[in-house]
């Protein structure tokens, strides 16, 4: 295991390497300068070329690709993400203050999802073909079927209209008054969690079956032990691999891809930084949340390989 897991800490460094020159070398190629939109010109649109000059030169972008590159990831190495070409503020700092509210829609997205998913997929399982395995895959289909931003939109109009609520305008940290935290993230925690719990649920409900049909489940039964302990303990552990994978690819990517969903709710996380660094070109912002966004998509399958072993004592890392 102590092998297999600094083999796996080791890949990493490859990892993002590659997605950091990908990323590099793209923003620097799609249409756009960002010193022409930093400048704006004069009344007529025009822009002075010694102004211009000036402007990439001190933006570095006047040298080579490949140096710029190696200046960037050598600065990365020392933990400086440079500073924003917009707001001339650190990279980290600006990323550092829309992390934690991303982090916590995530993490309490995906405990929801994982706390109606996982009951109702082992259910619908176990009660196949009845009217509650009818409901439950009624229900897990159409929050699939609806977009998170669909549901996020019709919780306000009615929140709005019979009650007078509307999201609030700033992100105020759990820690700084807890109950005005829940009151602005409860909406988008549950309107994201019910679509990850949709596809969730689903996939519980394949595995579970697909293990209920094992011999060892019927040798389970034909032993007289409950149904409670034949689906828990014996089918329930089993069918969680992909159920596990889901889990963790899901909550990777909650943490910058939920775009459309903090636009709805007004909340100033990750998802929204990364297309407003876009559109304006920001490439020192852009290529540290891209950055961070492979960073956890990396831990994030190391922990999933690392459950596997835990929760199937076959599968064995050397």
């Amino acid at each position: 295991m102590r092998t297999y897991l600094t083999k796996r800490l080791l890949l990493i460094i490859p990892t993002l390497s590659g997605v950091a020159a990908v990323v590099f070398v793209i923003m620097r190629v799609i249409p756009g300068d960002v010193t022409l939109l930093i400048l704006g010109g004069d009344q007529t649109g025009r822009i002075d070329p010694q102004q211009l000059a000036a402007m990439r030169h001190q933006l570095g972008l006047d040298q080579p690709i490949p140096v710029q590159f190696a200046q960037w990831l050598w600065d990365v190495l020392r933990l400086d993400f440079g500073k924003s070409l917009w707001t001339g503020q650190p990279v980290i700092e600006e990323v550092l203050i829309r992390l934690p509210l991303s982090l916590e829609v995530a993490i309490l997205a995906t405990i929801v999802s994982v706390l109606l998913a996982i009951p109702l997929g082992m259910l619908a399982a176990v009660r196949q073909d009845t009217w509650v395995d009818y409901v439950i895959r009624v229900v897990s289909i159409g929050g699939q079927a609806i977009p998170s931003f669909w549901v996020g939109i019709l919780v306000i109009l009615f929140l709005v209209i019979y009650f007078g609520w509307g999201p609030p305008l700033e992100f105020t940290p759990p820690w700084v008054d807890p109950w005005a935290n829940f009151q602005q993230l409860v909406w988008p925690v549950v309107t994201v969690g019910y679509r990850y719990a949709a596809v969730t649920t689903r996939m519980t409900r394949s595995t579970v079956l697909e293990v209920l049909r094992e011999d060892y489940i019927r040798t389970a039964w034909a032993k007289g032990l409950r149904e409670r302990a034949v689906v828990i303990r014996h089918a329930l552990k089993n069918a969680m691999l992909p159920v596990i994978t889901l889990i963790g690819t899901e909550f990777a990517f909650l943490i910058g891809g939920l775009v459309v969903t903090e636009t709805v709710f007004t909340l100033n996380g990750v998802g929204r930084f990364v297309v407003d660094a876009v559109a304006h070109r920001d490439y020192p912002v852009v290529q540290a949340l891209v950055f961070l966004i492979a960073f956890c998509f990396v831990v994030v399958n190391l922990l999933i390989d690392l459950a596997y072993a835990w929760l199937d004592p076959r599968i064995r890392y050397h």
